[in-house]
């Protein structure tokens, strides 16, 4: 894509409203850059000096705007690299989703988890399913289903839903093949960036099945976590419900 022209100074005002900030304008332009696709996750962004001439705005302004977004994880900062669009193809964004650690190790210290894709099928938004993804009922969504193990045993179940359109050709097939993280395919296969996500946990007893799947007993204690992840612009691009065993796993969450 190629690079927006640089906003007249005169005009620059108009471009968001009065009383934003203006490194808050330029997150805001640079967030629509990365929302667009001009920078790839993976990939620099321009330097600081660079966005400044293209904005006609101070380093400083800059500065703050990508401080922003790096606390936002949208952004990383590499010191004497640059500055790069997060992937979640990067071992520590990976772990920034899946909080479910073993009780003897770290996240990571079990290896990659064996995957076995259950299915993967068009169907037919229920009305909660519409609201949550903010489509209407009846619209095509994906439900996919799978089991993570870890060390041979079945440790997580999880459903997901997504919308169809975003999605078309994902297959189980294609999850199955597919051996880094969910979140980095669909980035790179469908250039839909995960950027946030709100969760809801309870415990809940394992029935309807879920039981086989994760090989425990009938009425088994499971730690169930719902999941909305969203991309740019605050857009529900998934809903996750996971069913986790907690044997020999916990939920960990680092608050600061």
């Amino acid at each position: 894509m190629a690079a927006l022209p640089p906003l007249p100074a005169d005009d620059f005002a108009g471009a968001t409203p009065a009383f934003s900030p203006l490194y808050q304008q330029i997150k805001g332009l640079i967030l629509q850059s990365l929302q667009s696709g001009e920078w790839k996750p993976g990939e620099a962004i321009p330097s600081e000096m660079d966005l400044a001439a293209r904005y006609r705005v101070s380093q400083g302004t800059v500065r703050k705007a990508i401080d922003e977004l790096a606390a936002d994880n949208l952004v990383v900062r590499r010191q004497g690299k640059g500055t790069f669009v997060a992937t979640h193809a990067e071992q520590h964004v990976q772990f920034r989703f899946l909080k479910l650690v073993p009780d003897s190790g770290t996240p990571g210290s079990e290896g990659p988890a064996q995957r076995d894709i259950i299915d993967c099928k068009r169907a037919r938004a229920s009305a909660e399913i519409a609201r949550i993804l903010a489509l209407r009922t009846g619209d095509a969504v994906l439900h996919a289903r799978r089991v993570l193990s870890f060390a041979g045993i079945p440790t997580i179940l999880e459903d997901l839903w997504l919308p169809a359109a975003p999605f078309k050709g994902l297959t189980a097939e294609r999850l199955a093949d597919y051996h880094g993280p969910m979140y980095a395919l669909f980035e790179t296969e469908f250039n839909v960036r995960m950027v946030r996500a709100d969760e809801k946990i309870r415990a809940e007893p394992a029935s309807d099945g879920r039981e086989l799947l994760l090989k425990v007993a009938h009425g088994t204690p499971l730690l169930s976590v719902e999941r909305i992840a969203y991309t740019y612009n605050d857009v529900p691009m998934e809903l996750r419900r996971g069913y986790y065993r907690t044997d020999t796993h916990h939920y960990h969450n680092t608050l600061s």
